[in-house]
């Protein structure tokens, strides 16, 4: 079994930063690529971002370019998301998944393992 964790989310003000956390446990050698969706209220969850095992390819929604930074660090087994610039449309359970193929995968589908996730709120 793999479990994720996320932390670090809050509520911030417009403009502001976060970083989220996901710590990945348990098989974690079956853990490749990894990703962050979130989900607004009464709104289908949404792809954000998402990088291979090897931290050599990510991608990002539109949405978040350029101001969302994925990356991973596997000997702390532990992905992160730092979200800049933040806009009342940020607002959302961000969750962080995983997927035993190292390379990147971009819907939920492509995705075994799931985090509870973590409540970002952005005041104007």
């Amino acid at each position: 079994q793999v479990q994720l964790e996320e932390s670090g989310g809050g509520l911030v003000q417009a403009g502001a930063s976060l970083r989220l956390s996901c710590v990945y446990s348990g098989r974690t050698f079956s853990i490749g690529g990894m990703a962050w969706f979130r989900q607004a209220p009464g709104k289908e969850r949404e792809f954000v971002s998402a990088i291979s095992w090897n931290t050599e390819n990510t991608f990002y929604a539109d949405s978040v370019k350029g101001r969302f930074t994925i990356s991973r660090h596997n000997a702390k087994n532990t992905l992160y998301l730092q979200m800049n610039s933040l806009k009342l449309e940020d607002t959302a359970v961000y969750s962080c998944a995983a997927r035993p193929s190292g390379m990147i995968g971009y819907t939920e589908r492509d995705f075994t393992y799931w985090g509870q996730g973590t409540q970002v709120t952005v005041s104007s």
